[in-house]
């Protein structure tokens, strides 16, 4: 069969429908890409922000109407919450979030997966990175579910329970992903700190990091986002070997502890304050990243100062802002003094105005630097290619080569020229030196 997936969303969408690729593909099926038409399409919904529902719901029609005859399967959080509305838009198969790893063995019980030729090997030759939209950073799900009570958050209704793979199963599937050429593996999970808590190991998630070094051979490993409240006080150890990346994402959501409260996170600016200061004494040129809600129930005008001063003060790599989304089913829908929208939007640009700041400001400090770059994607520019990477740390960089050169999925020592917006500008020796100037 021709398949087409899709999903929006976190990354843990992501790896859930790429490790569905490599299954499909192993089977004998064909991944097909947008505007090529399918037999059978599979969407990985998001329900995290109501703007996410309503694209939920344009793609699930998008497909429907892109083969009448196509089988059409949803699944993901939008699926769990709204039900319904997706069943009204003509679905052949709701399949739930807890049953998603098996989802090729479903379609195949339901009848809706027609018989193919098995591949016998799972080499390259089997499922290419191109089978996965081009990445070279393959996502792995280690982690499912949650087990916080934020009150703004309506994935822990979807997702249930907090629960984790073994770490051989996790083992096997970088192996896997090593083997099909993949340089860069990101484990990913909903509340990726309490990996193997729900067995009884509070220090799952450092025991899982030492095998995959240990026992693979991937060349860069990088963890997704890490609640704060979660890190045990050797955690940052972990640095010590340098296939794991110095990049950090720790979402905050706030910076003022009584908006803290609110949410039912678990930090404050004193243990937040702390936690990144010895991360940046741990790891040389660490990028810490994290995410940042506005106009959350009522965040008074003093609250947000002092919530934009502490974010100015933690001086972070990157900010990940969003206006607060009123979600039913959630604690903080029924709460009093929700923020107006205006008022949020204001906020929302300011923080906008200080994320860029600050992102510039650190990205400025490797200007004249060698800094180690996976190159990942290119656009036609000029009389060749403008490729774009990123560095161990989470920078974007650009470079500029003739058509004729390939950097994909190649780790290169770059020179980094000079700042750009969003990014660095970069030079590698396959890069072409004539176009960069034309550029800067």
């Amino acid at each position: 069969m021709r398949i087409r997936l899709d999903s929006i969303g976190c990354r843990l969408n992501i790896s859930e429908i790429e490790r569905m690729g490599r299954d499909f593909v192993r089977s004998g099926h064909r991944l097909v890409g947008p505007g090529d038409v399918a037999d059978l399409y599979v969407f990985n919904s998001c329900a995290v922000t109501g703007n996410a529902a309503k694209r939920s719901r344009q793609i699930i029609r998008q497909m429907r109407k892109a083969n009448p005859e196509a089988v059409v399967v949803a699944t993901g959080c939008y699926t769990e919450l709204e039900p319904g509305k997706v069943e009204e838009i003509g679905v052949n198969l709701i399949v739930p979030n807890e049953q998603k790893d098996v989802l090729p063995q479903l379609l195949a019980d339901h009848g809706l997966l027609k018989d193919a030729d098995p591949i016998p090997d799972t080499d390259a030759d089997a499922f290419t990175m191109q089978d996965s939209a081009n990445h070279t950073r393959a996502f792995v799900k280690v982690q499912d579910g949650c087990k916080n009570k934020c009150t703004f958050c309506i994935v822990t209704v979807a997702r249930g329970a907090s629960r984790s793979r073994s770490i051989e199963d996790v083992v096997a599937e970088v192996k896997e992903l090593v083997s099909l050429g993949y340089k860069e593996a990101v484990i990913s999970g909903v509340h990726l700190g309490s990996y193997g808590q729900d067995y009884g190991d509070p220090r799952g998630l450092i025991k899982l990091v030492n095998a995959i070094l240990d026992e693979t051979d991937l060349e860069r490993l990088r963890m997704s986002s890490l609640e704060p409240w979660d890190l045990e006080p050797d955690f940052f150890e972990l640095w010590q070997n340098p296939r794991l990346l110095p990049h950090l994402h720790l979402p905050l959501q706030s910076g003022n502890d009584a908006t803290l409260r609110r949410m039912a996170r678990k930090t404050s600016q004193e243990s937040f304050r702390a936690l990144v200061h010895a991360a940046r004494a741990a790891i040389p040129n660490v990028g810490i990243s994290t995410d940042v809600i506005v106009g959350f129930p009522g965040e008074t005008d003093e609250e947000f100062e002092d919530s934009i001063a502490f974010i100015e003060e933690m001086n972070f790599s990157k900010l990940h802002i969003f206006r607060y989304s009123r979600r039913e089913g959630t604690a903080a829908a029924n709460m009093p003094n929700q923020v107006d929208g205006n008022r949020m939007k204001d906020r929302s640009q300011r923080m906008h105005e200080l994320g860029a700041k600050m992102e510039a400001d650190f990205n400025r400090q490797f200007v004249g630097q060698t800094l180690p770059v996976l190159w990942h994607h290119k656009e036609e520019f000029g009389f060749g290619y403008r490729w774009s990477g990123l560095t161990d740390n989470y920078i974007r960089v650009v470079t500029d080569t003739m058509s004729s050169v390939d950097l994909h999925n190649q780790v290169l020592d770059t020179e980094i020229l000079e700042l750009m917006p969003g990014g660095l500008l970069g030079q590698t020796e396959h890069s072409n030196t004539l176009l960069i100037v034309e550029t800067a």
